[in-house]
């Protein structure tokens, strides 16, 4: 009896600690990348067409957690990434980065909980959109991925979005260990 005991013990132990953190890889922009907005406006003053995208909308259908990573891709002869600070960010304002990129795949891991801001360092793309704000969760488990929710389970496309799942992969899955030692 005191064997099954101390037994039931380790296993209920093993299972509190047996959590899996999943990390995901983001590509900003999805297919399209990181580029500025291009809008066509008629004579008329009415827009016709719009090509690029709209990181607020891109953005509000993730979720990010600890331990992802968004990686920037786009043309370096046309483009960079500059991490801001929100007051730069609020007035697209690259002058003083936190951080620059420009290898045109820039992987950044979101190692804090906190708002990461990113914008364009070239002339006119952030006033035209090109900037990215990302609020970051504390890390994922897997008890917060659920079947069909969007929000813990980025593979899951949206009716609008039907990119998402090819551009958002689970990357690792990280095991706390534990080992025992008990001669039973």
């Amino acid at each position: 009896m005191a064997l099954s005991n101390k037994f039931l013990v380790l296993i209920v132990l093993l299972l509190a600690l047996f959590q899996f953190s999943i990390a995901t890889d983001y590509i900003v922009g999805d297919t399209e990348g990181w580029t500025s907005m291009n809008t066509v406006v008629d004579y008329d003053g009415s827009i016709s067409a719009t090509s690029g995208v709209d990181y607020k909308d891109w953005v509000s259908i993730k979720s990010f957690h600890v331990g992802d990573t968004i990686e920037f891709q786009y043309e370096n002869i046309f483009d960079n990434v500059k991490q801001v600070t929100e007051e730069a960010f609020n007035q697209c304002n690259p002058t003083s980065p936190i951080a620059t990129y420009t290898t045109g795949s820039d992987k950044i891991v979101l190692e804090k909980a906190e708002h990461y801001y990113f914008l364009s360092g070239f002339p006119g793309h952030c006033q035209a959109g090109q900037k990215l704000d990302i609020l970051v969760k504390p890390a994922a488990s897997s008890s917060d991925n659920t079947a069909g929710n969007i929000e813990s389970n980025p593979m899951a496309s949206s009716p609008s979005d039907n990119t998402a799942s090819s551009a958002t992969t689970p990357n690792t899955a990280t095991v706390p260990m534990m080992v025992v030692a008990e001669a039973f």
